[in-house]
Formats: C-alpha cells, structure tokens, sequence
C-alpha cells in the first residue's frame, strides 16, 4: 500500500518550538495520512471529511503537547479515531430521537406497538454499545457499524487478527446480553425462552 512518509523530525522539532512556519508545513505535509486516517474509520466520507480536520486543527494549536516527533503518526491517528467514534455515537443517538426527516411515500405507518419496540431495541443497542469498554467498542463500530473487513479492523487498530476476534465476539455477546436484560424487564421479567 502507498503511504506518503509524514514529515520529518526536524520540522516537527522546529514546530514544536512555535516556529510558524514549520507548523504550516507540518499541518500541511501530515494533511494526506490524516485524510487517510479518516477515510478509513469514520461512516461517511462527511465524518471523515470534518473528523481530518478537526485533527489538523488539533494538531495545528496543540503540537507542544507532543512528547517525541516520531509519535506523530500514533497521536494523529488516535484524535481522528476518537473523533470518528464520536461521531458514530451522535448518528447513532440522532437517529434513536423521534422526528428524522423521512419521505413520506413508501414509508409503512407502524403500529404504535411496533413503534414502541422499535425505539426500546433502538435505544437499548446504542446503550449496550455506548457502555462496552473502549477496545471493544472500536471494533464492534468499524466491524459491524461501518462495515470494514477484520484484517482492516486489525491493521488499523495495531493488533492481531486473533485479539479483533476476540474483542469483537466479547463486545457482540455483551451487547446481545445487555439488550436481551433490556427486553426482558421490559416485558415483565419473564426470561423463560432466554437460550445461552
């Protein structure tokens, strides 16, 4: 795979020190890696687009903060990581709230019932999601909310293959869990067709 080198340590020195200059074109030299960051975590190429510019921003007003120049690579990816994440929770809580802007044709009026279900199932998934630790969290959202293949998922995050399983089959079973404890106090604690 073709990647552009980031800067080098002496820029990111020089930026560090404040030199204006050198902050331009560090901002401007990381600008490539950061988008490809984005594109490769966040949902829709919108995240992306403003999940790699709030980084560069970031990385614009807060590169002092920075211990050592050859961590820019892990820092940058881990503020468009996290901003990735944190747009998937809002998506994932705008479209839990009654009121989304839906066509009116084609769309089949449910049952208030239904609507009812709907929203508790809705409601409770992004809650057992939004609750699990952060390592498996991140591997639930890029495996099954933004669709990436398991040996994307595991290069992106730095681990193996095996430990994305791994955290990926404990995240998917906790959520099941928490959601299934959900239903069932909402529908009078009756677990008797609960299976393990």
């Amino acid at each position: 795979m073709a990647e552009r080198s980031w800067p080098g340590e002496q820029l990111i020195g020089a930026a560090q020190r404040g030199d204006a200059e050198a902050i331009s074109a560090l901002v401007s030299g990381s600008h490539p890696n950061v988008v490809r960051f984005a594109r490769s975590l966040c949902a829709t190429p919108e995240d992306a687009e403003d999940a790699a510019q709030e980084a560069l921003i970031i990385l614009y007003r807060k590169i002092g903060m920075l211990r050592a120049s050859g961590a820019l690579a892990s820092w940058m990816f881990r503020i468009v990581r996290n901003e990735c994440l944190r747009r998937a929770r809002t998506t994932l809580r705008s479209s839990t709230t009654p009121g989304s802007r839906t066509p009116l044709r084609e769309v089949p009026v449910p049952s208030a019932e239904d609507e009812a279900l709907h929203q508790l199932e809705a409601g409770g998934v992004a809650a057992a999601v939004a609750s699990l630790p952060a390592d498996q969290r991140r591997v639930l959202i890029m495996r099954d909310v933004q669709g990436y293949s398991g040996r994307m998922v595991a290069d992106a995050l730095g681990i193996s293959t095996a430990a994305m399983k791994s955290r990926l089959h404990r995240a998917r079973a906790a959520v099941r869990h928490r959601v299934r404890l959900t239903a069932d106090s909402a529908s009078g604690g009756d677990a008797d067709g609960d299976e393990g």
